[in-house]
């Protein structure tokens, strides 16, 4: 099950934890024997054995999850097939009977008629449910498969008016032109890495028509996103990242909230083994949340 090359063996830091050789052969067992629950099911029972918990005592599930598809990645073990049975594409924009969903009056006018806006945190299954269906439906990528520690928002005008979604989670592990940025090496990145995150949707319905809303949603997620990320999951945020596709998009409403381009991706991907581009390149976008980035980074 080897994937290409030799690599590094254990210990190893996964998701800000350290793996010996002992706890990834259990891993591995773990998995071999109990493949049955599933791979959210494995990931709790990883927590169960490890004992590995939140600081408000919840289990660490996501992040166990992501240590499971990292070890996966190096060749360490098979998950179960990702339950996942949805084809985005082939849902995207439709009503359940398949057909075209009507549009809601359009929402427009001025930025101030709809100030303050009112964010709704997605906790719930109808929430999870609502921002999946308005993700996929409306956002060309559909709605993500989030793994790891992630945020979803529901963001609405001051009179109820559903705007937009929003979903933020877990950063990118090998990012160069960020890396460079903060100035860290590998070990700090390792240390670091929980204390950023990656914007990886941003969706304003088309029918709402409301000029600077979308640059407006960006600032204020700015000023919010490390104090609900600290009361989640017990440590702040100082830098978020995101990435756009310059083939759809230019990125104004980004630049206008003082996102900045850090550079390129190369086009592909994680587990690329070509050295050939395969997906289209995008812009990497990257934001500090404190001007203290690079030194709370680099001191973890």
């Amino acid at each position: 099950m080897s994937r290409a090359g030799p690599e590094k063996q254990p210990p190893w830091v996964i998701r800000g934890r350290t793996l010996s050789a002992e706890e990834v052969e259990r891993a591995r067992e773990l998995v071999t024997q109990c493949d049955e629950l599933g791979r959210w099911g494995l990931a709790k029972e990883l927590c169960r054995r490890w004992q590995w918990r939140c600081a408000n005592g919840q289990w660490k599930q996501r992040s166990a999850l992501a240590v499971l598809v990292e070890l996966e990645r190096r060749g360490q073990l098979r998950l179960p097939t990702a339950k996942t049975g949805r084809d985005h594409r082939a849902v995207r924009r439709k009503s359940p009977s398949g057909a075209q969903s009507p549009w809601p009056e359009p929402v427009s006018g001025v930025l101030d008629g709809y100030r303050p806006l009112r964010w709704e945190w997605v906790e719930s299954v109808g929430q999870h449910r609502k921002w999946n269906e308005l993700l996929d439906r409306y956002h060309y990528l559909g709605a993500p498969g989030l793994v790891g520690a992630n945020l979803k928002y529901l963001v609405f005008g001051r009179q109820g008016e559903l705007l937009g979604a929003v979903g933020w989670q877990s950063a990118v592990k090998d990012l160069g032109c960020r890396d460079r940025l903060v100035g860290w090496d590998a070990p700090q990145r390792a240390r670091g890495l929980d204390h950023v995150v990656n914007g990886v949707r941003f969706l304003i319905l088309p029918w709402v028509r409301v000029p600077h809303l979308a640059s407006h949603i960006l600032g204020r997620m700015a000023a919010v996103l490390s104090g609900d990320w600290q009361r989640m999951y017990h440590h702040p945020i100082y830098f978020a990242e995101t990435f756009i596709d310059p083939g759809r998009f230019r990125g104004t409403c980004y630049r206008a909230a003082n996102w900045q381009l850090l550079g390129l991706t190369t086009g592909r991907g994680k587990n690329d083994q070509t050295n050939k581009p395969n997906r289209p390149i995008k812009e990497i976008l990257g934001l500090p949340l404190t001007p203290r980035f690079r030194e709370y980074l680099s001191q973890l």
